[in-house]
């Protein structure tokens, strides 16, 4: 019997660790600068460096808050609805990355959002698109939905 309950996370396809993947170090790296970023954005070098991430042709799509379909006007709403009010924590346990072919990756994964060190509210999903253009990574495409109330403990930061 126990067999049998084992059988299926074999038959799914049980897969190596992501952490040994290069490509996975890779974009857990830029998510993790690219977030460090985020959260001090109200310093305007990491506002600056946040933004840089990202491609002039972005397409941000929120479920909260609707699409924006340029860089610059899904930095506004960083500006006006982020510096300075919350921080991003990523559920590391979630990140997934997959290779697109002759294009860059796609990452995906579960964030928090915290007012405080010490307390997070919400909790959404995310999944964005990267490029790998002239030998630098960035971002063409984002979506954050599943946005949510839940009250959990901040890692710190």
């Amino acid at each position: 019997m126990c067999l049998v309950a084992v059988a299926p996370s074999f038959a799914l396809g049980a897969e190596p660790p992501a952490s040994a993947d290069p490509l996975y170090q890779k974009i857990l790296a830029l998510d993790t600068e690219m977030f460090e970023a985020f959260n001090t954005c109200s310093d305007p070098a990491k506002l600056a460096k946040h933004e840089a991430f990202f491609v002039k042709e972005l397409e941000f799509y929120h479920d909260k808050g609707g699409p924006s379909f340029t860089r610059d006007e899904y930095m506004k709403g960083v500006r006006e609805n982020v510096c300075g009010k919350f921080h991003r924590e990523l559920v590391l346990e979630t990140f997934r990355v997959w290779p697109i072919k002759d294009y860059g990756a796609i990452s995906q994964g579960t964030h928090r959002f915290c007012h405080s060190a010490t307390t997070c509210e919400g909790v959404g999903q995310f999944t964005m698109v990267w490029k790998l253009q002239e030998g630098k990574w960035v971002v063409t495409r984002t979506l954050s939905y599943d946005h949510r109330e839940e009250l959990v403990p901040a890692k710190g930061r």
